[in-house]
């Protein structure tokens, strides 16, 4: 009796079972384009027919025939305008959710598209458009990431190596070799040298920074640039007979305005002809060419040196970046002058270029926006009346 129960109950659920997956089926039917356009196509066939049946002259051939024809026409129009403007739309919105969701924003590309006159194809788009909006935010910020990584180990890679030089000096110095006075002198001497370089790469590092953020204004004002440039010369012409580099400017006018800051252009200037001088021939030449424009004035630093391969013009600019890095550790130099360059000209709105070839020397330039000149001071005249 109780084997007999049990089956009885086991029928029971599978016919409920059976019959919640058909009502399921029949739901998820009636609830799709077809099923909605098969409904409402029976519909209006039968409201055709009715009306039709009205008529005394109509028979049954008739009514059956235009029955056909208004629920295939029906139908078709329906399934086609459920399918096309709402279901597929409506489809295309819930699988760019789920991959919303997921945080998929690749496999949602930008749409050119015009608006579309369709509400749920709008939505669709305002979905796309707000995801690759989210994609591009991703993108920057890993690259804000990994430019983050790389500076850090730039900056711990800079600094490790004079720490740890001026570290053995030390400590050299306090295993006894303090006692000697020629050895003192010289520990001490190459300690202080390396301080100078930590003093300059920790400066150049918040000028950099400074510049970046915006804390640093920018002055623009009316200045005289073949001025700024003979100041430039002359302070590094010491620097430049080390070398034995012949630095000179060339310029055919004696007063070329622009408006910039006086101050950083003359640190641009400054940079591009050190670099001109390390890293360009001895006994070569080094000239800052200034050339008037129609709306500007066009700067340049040349060198006659080995010139700069194609592979590395794209790269010079970069932070921590040297062509030649035992050369460049032996010449002194941060690794960040040209960075600062670049940074300081793009707050003016210009930028730096460079035309290099190999064996031919390098020239770096950049233009800055001309000036009216100011009005000429009038010589005061003593009116004062001799008695």
């Amino acid at each position: 009796m109780k084997s007999i129960k049990d089956y009885c109950i086991r029928l029971v659920n599978q016919f409920n079972i059976a019959q919640v997956l058909k009502l399921s089926a029949l739901a998820d039917l009636f609830v799709s384009s077809r099923g909605v356009a098969l409904l409402l196509a029976i519909f209006i066939s039968l409201v055709t027919s009715a009306f039709l049946s009205l008529v005394p002259s109509v028979g049954i051939f008739a009514l059956s025939v235009a029955a056909l024809i208004s629920f295939a026409s029906s139908f078709l129009l329906i399934y086609i305008t459920f399918e096309f403007l709402i279901f597929k739309e409506i489809n295309n919105i819930y699988q760019k959710l789920s991959r919303i969701k997921k945080k998929d924003f690749k496999a949602m590309p930008i749409s050119n598209m015009p608006v579309s006159a369709n509400p749920i194809r709008r939505v669709n788009q305002e979905i796309t458009a707000y995801a690759s909006q989210k994609q591009s935010e991703i993108e920057e910020l890993r690259k804000l990431e990994t430019f983050r990584r790389e500076f850090i180990a730039d900056v711990s890679h800079e600094l490790k190596t004079p720490i740890f030089a001026a570290q053995g000096f030390i400590l050299t110095l306090l295993d006894g070799a303090i006692n000697d006075e020629n050895v003192r002198e010289k520990f001490l001497k190459k300690s202080a040298k390396i301080m100078d370089s930590l003093g300059m790469l920790v400066q150049d590092l918040l000028t950099l920074s400074q510049i970046e953020s915006g804390d640093i204004a920018m002055r623009h004002e009316t200045f005289n640039i073949v001025e700024i440039a003979e100041e430039v010369i002359e302070q590094l012409e010491d620097r430049a007979e080390e070398r034995n580099v012949s630095l000179k400017l060339k310029c055919s006018e004696d007063a070329l305005w622009v408006i910039a800051d006086p101050y950083r252009i003359s640190q641009v200037l400054v940079n591009l002809a050190v670099n001109a001088i390390k890293y360009g021939r001895e006994n070569g030449n080094v000239d800052i060419l200034i050339e008037p424009r129609i709306k500007n004035i066009k700067i340049s630093v040349i060198d006659d040196g080995a010139g700069i391969s194609p592979e590395h013009q794209s790269r010079i600019f970069e932070r921590f970046y040297r062509i030649e890095k035992s050369r460049s550790k032996r010449e002194g130099g941060t690794g960040l002058g040209l960075s600062i360059v670049k940074h300081i000209l793009e707050r003016h709105e210009s930028q730096i270029n460079v035309k290099s070839e190999e064996g031919k020397g390098t020239c770096f330039y950049f233009k800055l926006p001309k000036a009216t000149p100011p009005p000429a001071e009038k010589p005061q005249t003593d009116n004062s009346e001799v008695k």
